[in-house]
């Protein structure tokens, strides 16, 4: 089982000063269910290399049991550190991709065609693609085979634009998650604020906020299962 991440390269926060980057739980969370599980992983990023770091994920309050680990673990932390550049990534040599959140996947990955190619080889090829938080703004301009966006009927999640507002940064964003995957003709769903929703529908698993991160992993290995119980069964 081979899973790739694909974490963000951007760093700034729009035009605040401030910096951002990917949200430590919402990849230290399911990197180890993942590895629990016995996958191997593989990270990658627009830039390659040390993708950055939301800061605010790593203040006091916000560390978790996962991301104290992931601290420790000296192997996580260098290979973290020498993510491959998206752009040679082979969509084939895996299994499934995960994309944390964050809010720089909506400046550089949402817009990336390389993210976009890749996302839409997975599912054509029958791969599943999840994504938690912000992330879910990495499928805006995924399109389906004929043209139109993938998401459109799909059930989704993602990022509430109530959950935006409280922290701040509904007009800073480039756009909101939970606006673009309804104007895209999603069927949006979401769980109160801050607590743990995962959605599926087929091959695509999305979460809403960082308590969505182990959820949405373990929705993707079940995915992963259930193709391999399927396959199992037609090769009989």
């Amino acid at each position: 089982m081979k899973i790739l991440f694909v974490l963000t390269s951007h760093g700034s926060l729009g035009n605040t000063g401030k910096k951002t980057g990917f949200w430590l739980e919402e990849f230290a969370a399911p990197y180890y269910v993942f590895k629990d599980a016995g996958a191997e992983i593989t990270l990658a990023s627009p830039l390659g290399g040390q993708p950055p770091l939301d800061p605010k994920s790593d203040e006091p309050d916000a560390q978790t049991e996962d991301t104290r680990r992931f601290r420790a673990d000296k192997q996580a932390v260098q290979a973290l550190a020498a993510t491959l550049k998206l752009s040679s990534v082979n969509p084939q040599h895996f299994d499934a991709v995960f994309y944390p959140g964050g809010h720089g996947p909506l400046w550089d990955l949402a817009e990336s065609s390389e993210s976009r190619a890749l996302i839409e080889s997975m599912l054509a090829a029958g791969k599943p693609v999840a994504a938690v938080c912000h992330a879910p703004g990495v499928l805006r301009h995924v399109k389906a085979a004929d043209g139109t966006p993938m998401v459109k009927g799909k059930r989704v999640t993602g990022f509430t634009n109530s959950e935006e507002a409280a922290v701040g940064l509904t007009q800073v964003v480039p756009f909101l998650v939970e606006d673009m995957l309804k104007e895209a003709g999603a069927t949006y769903s979401k769980g109160a604020d801050w607590q743990s929703h995962v959605v599926t529908d087929g091959l695509l698993i999305t979460g809403q906020n960082p308590a969505s991160s182990a959820a949405g992993a373990r929705a993707l290995l079940q995915v992963l299962e259930e193709s391999a119980v399927r396959d199992g069964e037609g090769g009989r």
